[in-house]
């Protein structure tokens, strides 16, 4: 649409006597102004117009009235102008506003969070009336608060993000409400009585667990209400963790019909006319090493030896070949970005037919794969490769705990069960050192990390949570993973071809100082200057040994590094040291790596994958990750507590995990579960958190609690509504409860 000026938007100064010619011919021409030429009237006016003025300015005829409205309100929906409390328009960066994301805090109080760089605004409780987490807002800036921090008025509520809710139903004196599960939304939403004349009407009772649709936002005059549309059931009743974490996270947990209806339609086995344009790899004994639980197997591995190196095929299942871009099946995997493990459920990517069926690399049965077949020389340096669409036939599927047991166990019954994949496991075994030493080479950083996994009784409930250690097998088919991870990303840019990488920035200078000052009070220092390297971090922790602070000192090298995210920009992976990386080896549960794969056809087609803005799903493919992530700890804090509500009084041993303004968190010894430790349990003093030396020191004392420090606590409280748990001191607790260590 062009611009329209005062010289070329008058049709004529000479009226028509027929009026029905002049609206024909006016919208015939699309006089209406441009967004452009709106925004620049006002801003050669330098003030605030009322509409009156601004239609005269821009010669709006009466009969473009209308039109003209909306296009300003369109405008203002997007953020472009707003109207100030006269009904003035104006543009939002002349008037110090700035325009940003609502985060809410459970206490009331909430941020707006800048849509370009500037600091946060503070948003009282009153403020919050207006808004709900996650909205999108103009405000003012007003001042600052009484800890100094820039205060802002919201002026306006561009977008509302919430339109289902999961919470609880409370009842109090006749009025009934509903309490989100996400604790960021603090206001109470009132709940609509049932539609007049609804044939059907949902009926929830207190305490029960529901999803509600709002109907009315919320306003400074009046609270938020909703509608009515799911009763989950009771708070305890199992898997209702799982349920609420789906709604709350707003997880993708139904296929769409259409979907659906394409999945039926796949075959249920590789047919012969899959077998065109793809090498046979049946012969190979390749094989799926995993954990006993899995259920989808992305990936195969085959070596064997090569004169003084090694050959190494990675075949990994070829999703691509049924899921299509832009069909309904790619539709709903791009919606969830990847698969969601939950204890004891999983929300896959793809439909079970093919995550578990077709896609999956079952033994004793063809599959359809794209390959990695790389020659390795005897120091652990990939010296070629390449990559091709096959047809392959898992050998076996084995354990990460059969494969240990057979290579570093020398178990007799495991190796003769094992027979002629033996030699194979064993140059796998060869190639794997030699990986690793090129690893230590390389400067990849190797934190020391403890996993944990539940174990469940017989009703769904936590029977004890153990550690869980990756052994040598584990190690083995992550470094054959990261080859071939390595050879794609490499693949993928010799050729020039887009692609998301998996990029892992280093820290920022921010932390970086933080970092080196809390550093040198221990006397270390990081090398690398402004721009250390993996391998400067690697040598560091190789100085510091095993000494008795090893785990604050790791702790905090961890905590200066960023989040690793999907991105189009290649800027290299700085914790596994690699100039280029992606990810190509998961894409049954990973959306990334199916794109990789189509990128990776489409390159040895000679031809270009392209589907759509590279930024855009790289930062939808990472904040989808980021939701899982979420969901999963909600359900698991929810399982911890429910795990020790009935230990109450007791006294563990455990260290500081984290240290913040409000606290400590103490992470359990033997128990894997954390908690909070208030500022008002940590003695008889004014305690004050230290951000540089990660502790909080007693004014008067001088007493100091620090990350990693060994501390004994009480369980004193177990919040099953708010997944909280919290400590006291011990040395502060009256002696009663049983010991644990």
């Amino acid at each position: 649409m062009s611009n329209k000026s005062p010289s070329t938007h008058k049709l004529s100064k000479i009226r028509r006597a027929d009026p029905q010619f002049e609206r024909e011919k006016a919208q015939y021409e699309h006089p209406l102004p441009s967004r452009e030429y709106v925004l620049q009237t006002l801003t050669a006016q330098g003030a605030p117009l009322e509409l009156g003025r601004l239609v005269e300015l821009l010669d709006i005829q009466p009969f473009e009235l209308d039109p003209f409205q909306r296009r300003l309100g369109a405008m203002a929906r997007d953020a472009q102008l707003m109207q100030n409390r006269r009904g003035d328009w104006l543009i939002p960066d002349k008037a110090d506003l700035v325009r940003g994301r609502v985060a809410g805090h459970p206490d009331g109080f909430g941020f707006l969070i800048p849509d370009e760089e500037g600091p946060d605004l503070f948003l009282s409780p009153k403020e919050m009336d207006k808004v709900l987490h996650g909205d999108k807002a103009i405000a003012r800036v007003i001042g600052v608060d009484r800890k100094g921090r820039p205060e802002g008025k919201i002026v306006e509520v561009t977008e509302r993000v919430n339109r289902f809710v999961v919470g609880r139903v409370v009842e109090e004196h006749g009025v009934r409400f509903v309490v989100a599960e996400n604790k960021r939304i603090s206001q109470d939403i009132l709940l609509a009585p049932p539609e007049k004349g609804a044939k059907k009407a949902l009926k929830a009772q207190s305490g029960q667990v529901v999803m509600i649709e709002l109907i009315e936002q919320p306003t400074k005059h009046g609270q938020p209400i909703g509608r009515l549309v799911e009763v989950l059931g009771n708070y305890a009743d199992p898997g209702m963790e799982i349920e609420i974490a789906l709604r709350k996270h707003e997880l993708p947990y139904e296929f769409s019909t259409a979907a659906l209806a394409e999945t039926k339609k796949l075959p249920d086995a590789v047919r012969k006319s899959d077998w065109k344009g793809r090498e046979d790899v049946t012969g190979l004994p390749l094989v799926t090493i995993d954990s006993e639980t899995a259920r989808d197997f992305d990936d195969a591995v085959f070596c064997e030896r090569q004169g003084k190196g090694f050959r190494l095929v990675v075949a990994i299942a070829d999703v691509s070949n049924y899921v299509t871009a832009g069909d309904a099946l790619d539709g709903d995997a791009y919606a969830r970005g990847n698969s969601v493990y939950f204890p004891r459920r999983v929300i896959p990517m793809l439909p079970e037919k093919l995550s578990n069926g077709l896609c999956s690399l079952n033994p004793q049965v063809e599959r359809l794969c794209m390959v990695c077949d790389m020659a390795i020389n005897a120091t652990g340096a990939i010296s070629r490769y390449r990559f091709y669409p096959a047809v392959m036939f898992s050998h076996a599927r084995l354990t990460y705990t059969g494969v240990a047991a057979a290579l570093y166990d020398k178990d007799a019954d495991t190796r003769a069960r094992l027979g002629p994949l033996v030699p194979h496991l064993e140059a796998l075994d060869a190639l794997y050192r030699q990986l690793a030493k090129e690893r230590v080479k390389r400067g990849a950083i190797d934190f020391e990390t403890v996993e944990t996994r539940m174990i469940f009784d017989d009703h769904g409930k936590i029977e004890r949570i153990e550690p869980y250690e990756r052994n040598e097998a584990h190690k083995l088919i992550e470094e054959c993973m990261l080859a071939a991870n390595v050879c794609a990303s490499e693949f993928l840019r010799e050729r020039e071809h887009p692609a998301l990488y998996r990029v892992h920035e280093g820290p920022t200078p921010e932390r970086l100082e933080k970092l080196r000052d809390f550093l040198g009070t221990f006397g270390f220092q990081l090398g690398g200057g402004d721009a250390p390297k993996a391998q400067d971090y690697a040598k560091l922790l190789e100085k510091i040994g095993q000494r008795p602070d090893r785990q604050l000192l790791q702790t905090v090298m961890l905590r200066s590094l960023r989040q690793a995210i999907y991105s189009p920009e290649n800027v290299g992976h700085f914790g596994l040291a690699y100039e280029s990386y992606t990810h190509f080896t998961s894409p049954i549960r990973r959306y990334p790596d199916l794109l990789v794969h189509r990128a990776i056809k489409s390159a040895l087609a000679a031809r270009r994958y392209e589907p759509g803005n590279w930024e855009e799903i790289g930062l939808h493919c990472s904040m989808t990750e980021r939701r899982a992530d979420d969901a999963t700890r909600d359900v698991e804090d929810w399982l911890k507590c429910f795990y020790m509500k009935d230990r109450v009084g007791e006294i563990f041993e455990g260290s500081i995990s984290s240290v913040v303004p409000f606290g400590i968190f103490v992470a359990l010894d033997g128990v894997f579960v954390e908690g909070l430790v208030h500022v008002s349990e940590l003695g008889h003093d004014y305690f004050h958190f230290d951000e540089k030396s990660h502790a909080m020191v007693g004014e008067r004392s001088g007493r100091r609690f620090r990350l990693s420090d060994r501390v004994k606590v009480q369980l004193t409280r177990v919040d099953m509504e708010a997944n909280k748990i919290d400590f006291r001191l011990a040395e502060e607790a009256p002696p009663r409860g049983k010991t644990r260590r």
